[in-house]
């Protein structure tokens, strides 16, 4: 990694998951009591996680779900069906308990932190918000970049703590989640420039925009492309991937984007598998394998969002989903659905018998 971006984190170099015990998985797969290959993707997925935990004896630890709150200056611009107060009131719905992810956490056994990564307005102090605010919400990126350069490696650094803190050397599985009012316009405008897909494909309705606000949605962010020229004009082939993943955060991001790439470098450094959620976390990744490829090795990517842009953006990353439910609601809800899938891929692998300790023909189906 270049621009000393990993040096400033102070994080262990990314290594690539173990291709050596990935071949010894797919081995044991086939020989438990079962057709050849007739679990599917979940025989993918086991081999997958044996991989990133190096080892034929994978388990779930202690999994820790992070949603990464912030709000955005552009959002006065009406590019979200919602106003920006409400990031300030879901921050409290999810301490709260009342949230969608909150529930779920609580009901699979998952340890819930929200950050307040720049929330417009002070969310107070509890015992499972973590402050690692930068400062009330980014400036309007239709008129000036979102942040400094120096706010942007910032936040960062922070994701990256946070993750250090949290997860701890007893957990092993991170669930990633995000809220911001006016988000799904950064991630639209990061994912147009990194990938180079036509800016009206990577444009959605967010959280429920009518005609007129999703034109309005496009309009203004075309004028940031426009503002922000020639940087946002640059073929994604032609820079370096580390600065553009700073760069492109500096103009168009929010802390809650910049801060998720830091949690993604912290957990692939700490060998931890990512549970990616939706549109919003997908951009992050995107990023954070600007900057550290091997990333995408300890992503598990758990559903395809309602918000169009999310399948053109898996496509680019020729991933697929663990589940499509037409979900569009963001704040780590589509990674904690996944869980346990991702919990049955783990028993399915340790504790079905082979053909050998069952006794059992190997001619089955």
């Amino acid at each position: 990694m270049s621009d000393g971006i990993f040096e400033t984190l102070g994080l262990e170099a990314i290594s690539a998951a173990d291709a050596t015990v990935h071949r010894a998985a797919l081995a044991h797969l086939d020989s438990l009591t079962k057709p050849l290959g007739s679990l599917g993707d979940l025989e993918t997925l086991a081999a997958r996680i044996c991989a990133i935990q190096r080892t034929l004896t994978p388990e779930i630890r202690r999994p820790v779900a992070v949603v990464f709150a912030a709000d955005h200056g552009v959002a006065e611009r009406g590019v979200s069906a919602y106003p920006q107060s409400v990031t300030r009131q879901m921050v409290q719905n999810f301490l709260d308990g009342g949230a969608a992810i909150s529930v779920l956490a609580r009901n699979l056994a998952v340890d819930l932190w929200v950050v307040d990564a720049g929330v417009a307005t002070d969310c107070g102090r509890h015992p499972r918000l973590i402050d690692a605010r930068m400062r009330a919400g980014t400036r309007d990126f239709a008129a000036e970049p979102a942040m400094t350069d120096a706010e942007c490696r910032e936040a960062v650094r922070r994701g990256a703590q946070i993750v250090e803190q949290i997860v701890g050397e007893s957990g092993n599985t991170l669930l990633l989640g995000e809220m911001g009012i006016g988000n799904t316009a950064a991630a639209a405008l990061l994912m147009h420039c990194v990938t180079g897909i036509a800016l009206r494909d990577c444009v959605g309705r967010g959280t429920g925009l009518d005609d007129e606000g999703l034109a309005r949605k496009l309009t203004t962010l075309a004028a940031a492309l426009a503002r922000a020229a020639p940087l946002a004009q640059t073929a994604p082939s032609a820079r370096t991937a580390p600065s553009e993943a700073i760069e492109l955060l500096t103009e168009f991001g929010g802390y809650e984007i910049a801060m998720l790439v830091g949690a993604m470098l912290a957990a692939a450094s700490r060998r931890a598998m990512i549970v990616v959620d939706g549109f919003t976390v997908t951009v992050a990744v995107v990023l954070a394998a600007r900057i550290e490829p091997k990333v995408l090795e300890y992503c598990v990517f758990s559903h395809c969002s309602a918000e169009h842009a999310h399948r053109g953006l898996l496509e680019f990353l020729n991933v697929r989903p663990l589940l499509d439910l037409h979900l569009r609601l963001g704040e780590g809800s589509g990674a904690a659905l996944a869980l346990p899938l991702i919990r049955s891929a783990v028993h399915l692998f340790t504790q079905m018998a082979t053909f050998s300790s069952a006794g059992v023909s190997e001619k089955v189906g």
